[in-house]
């Protein structure tokens, strides 16, 4: 029988609490290291959707010791901000509501900023539905009924025009949706798609209530959106005239193949892979150096248009994307679908430098923008071409870091007998190189492209901070960044 609780004395009411320890199982994790980026964007992501609870994070690790405070009075609403901080935004106040029905507690806020995406994060009972779900279309639905019964009631949509749609209204975009639920009803193991369908009319119901007056008390920021949005709408039917030119049958159905792409024999995409890479001459290496019955290569002609700062109708007018979005076969904006891929995996190859590196963050950007689950399901990758070649009485190595040149000099020794060569580009590689180095399964070096849902947010932030319009945020990116940065050629 167990004692009675007694007390034994007295604290400050300020130190009361509960204190948790625990330590992951090394019988179940296999992992057990944890990384404080990665847990770092979690914990404030977690403190912007509970507004007002304050998260203090330390690592105190030997050697690693640092300490990031979260705590954000406005919740959602300096989500949105955080998100926008690198952006130029259409108006300068962020809109928010919140309220309850069906014993759905709803938050929502957006604002829009001067760029062509929508940047939507949904979560419910702070879980990230990355593929959003029932929350989301009541959103979307009062969203567009709202500011058009808005226009039509203060003479902005005259009566010969067509309502906005959606996609115009959300073009430019930026919002989090946020509700608790007793008990969600998710589609799938991974509670990525939300199902209860009474979500759908409480964040209709709140949304519509709360922006009806919002609009109205705030007359400007409402001929700003309806000025955004026909300006959308205009561009949006250039870009369906465009996108005609694309939207189209696998190129294995057509009989043509696009742009200069030397596809593979196989038609089955579970053993098939596409190499991107940066020009004709190191497209006719990697035509060469491939096996030709699961590899194609497709040579991009420059560099690719930046989509972050460009239309819907500019993006399907640029040639090289056309082509890259032929050969995937998934299409993409609304006509994605991912079960048309024709190459189980996606390679971006480019040369290891600064022109390089350029190109494949133009290429990720694209992906990223407009067919995320190709990342998301795993079918991205960059390829690790090798920095180095080292020669000596006619034995050759292969060094894909600094790190790896001092230790194979190490090895075989420092003397006049060694013969190093830096690659500039793939170019500079025959066709055996190159297959042996970079394309061979069995030696070659692939990174896998991942966007964790848990830090998806800081994803967008990065992707809108290098590639944006805005010049400053980035500076300081590279200002704080620029120490990590290695095998830069000045």
């Amino acid at each position: 029988m167990q004692d009675k609780l007694t007390i034994v004395g007295q604290c400050p009411k300020e130190q009361t609490g509960t204190k948790i320890t625990f330590k992951p199982d090394a019988e179940i994790f296999e992992e057990t290291h944890f990384d404080y980026a990665t847990l770092r964007e979690h914990f404030q992501e977690t403190a912007f959707l509970t507004k007002g609870v304050k998260i203090i994070f330390k690592d105190e690790r030997e050697g690693q010791q640092a300490e990031n405070v979260f705590h954000y009075e406005g919740g959602i609403r300096e989500f949105v901000e955080h998100i926008n901080k690198t952006r130029e935004t259409s108006y300068d106040e962020i809109f928010y509501c919140e309220g309850m029905k069906d014993d759905i507690a709803v938050e929502v806020a957006f604002q829009h900023y001067d760029g062509y995406n929508e940047v939507n994060f949904s979560y419910v009972n702070n879980i990230n539905t990355v593929d959003g779900g029932t929350h989301v279309m009541g959103f979307r639905s009062a969203l567009t009924k709202t500011i058009n019964d808005y226009g039509r009631k203060f003479g902005l949509l005259k009566a010969s025009d067509k309502n906005l749609t959606g996609e115009d209204i959300r073009e430019g975009l930026t919002s989090v949706i946020s509700v608790k639920i007793p008990d969600p009803q998710f589609e799938g193991q991974t509670k990525g798609k939300l199902g209860t369908s009474e979500a759908t009319s409480a964040v209709a119901t709140v949304l519509s209530e709360k922006l009806e007056y919002f609009l109205e008390e705030n007359p400007t920021i409402a001929k700003a959106i309806f000025e955004k949005s026909m300006v959308a709408s205009r561009a949006r039917e250039a870009a369906r005239k465009a996108r005609e030119l694309v939207r189209r049958k696998s190129p294995l159905e057509s009989g043509r193949l696009p742009g200069k792409l030397t596809d593979c024999s196989s038609n089955d995409p579970s053993e098939s892979e596409i190499y991107i890479v940066e020009g004709n001459s190191a497209g006719g290496s990697a035509v060469g150096a491939r096996n030709p019955r699961v590899q194609a290569v497709l040579p991009l002609r420059g560099k690719i248009l930046n989509v972050e700062k460009a239309r819907l109708d500019r993006i399907y007018g640029n040639a090289e994307i056309r082509a890259m979005i032929t050969a995937f076969g998934t299409g993409i904006h609304e006509d994605f679908d991912i079960s048309k891929l024709r190459y189980n995996k996606i390679i971006i190859m480019t040369d290891a430098d600064v022109d390089g590196a350029h190109i494949s963050t133009l290429l990720l950007t694209f992906l990223y923008r407009f067919m995320p689950d190709l990342i998301r399901e795993g079918h991205v990758y960059l390829a690790q071409p090798p920095l180095y070649k080292i020669e000596k009485n006619k034995r050759v190595w292969y060094a894909y870091s600094d790190d790896e040149l001092n230790s194979i000099l190490t090895e075989i020794g420092r003397d006049n007998n060694n013969k190093i060569q830096r690659y500039k580009g793939l170019g500079e590689m025959d066709a055996e190189q190159l297959w042996e180095t970079t394309m061979d399964p069995e030696r070659r070096i692939l990174l896998r492209v991942q966007i964790d849902s848990e830090t998806a947010s800081e994803v967008d932030l990065t992707f809108a901070t290098l590639m944006g319009d805005q010049v400053e945020p980035r500076r300081e990116f590279i200002e704080a960044n620029a120490k990590y940065v290695k095998n830069l050629d000045i």
